[in-house]
């Protein structure tokens, strides 16, 4: 997948996920890992998937080091697909791409929530600084040049 990211977006840490994760199956089949699915036939029954098209996604998250491929079966050989760190390291971004859904629709038209596992309680997940735990999703955070931004990338940024 990420071979497909245009010449001039190359450098671009968005355009380099969305290499990754960018096409709507893949991120189904992430959201099932995280459901704790490992299995091919669990992944076709719960996406509706082609058996081409989810072969395809799994060797490219397999191919990218987002998911492991182990046998779990000798005979005949059946394989599992586990999260690698980089996989697991996905999951905020599943939290919030499915809260950011959530929120456009009223509390009795969803049909997934985010609990917390103890206490049961609806979580509403929010993108904090690490540092400071400040909120960074307003406009008091802005995105600017890193140091290996190239000449245009600069210019970009440079206001």
């Amino acid at each position: 997948m990420v071979a497909k990211i245009r010449l001039e977006d190359r450098e671009c840490p968005l355009s380099t996920a969305l290499g990754y994760v960018g096409e709507w199956w893949t991120l189904l089949i992430l959201h099932d890992c995280f459901d704790g699915y490992s299995r091919f036939d669990q992944f076709q029954a719960n996406t509706k998937i082609s058996t081409s098209i989810l072969t395809s996604r799994l060797k490219t998250l397999v191919a990218n080091g987002v998911l492991d491929k182990r046998p779990y079966q000798t005979n005949p050989v059946r394989h599992e697909y586990v999260l690698t760190d980089l996989g697991r390291s996905l999951r905020p971004i599943v939290v919030a791409l499915a809260a950011w859904g959530n929120s456009r629709l009223a509390p009795s038209e969803r049909s997934m929530i985010l609990v917390d596992a103890t206490t049961g309680e609806e979580a509403d997940p929010v993108l904090v600084d690490r540092t400071t735990g400040r909120r960074v999703d307003g406009d008091d955070y802005v995105f600017t040049a890193g140091p290996a931004a190239s000449a245009p990338f600069r210019d970009r940024y440079s206001d």
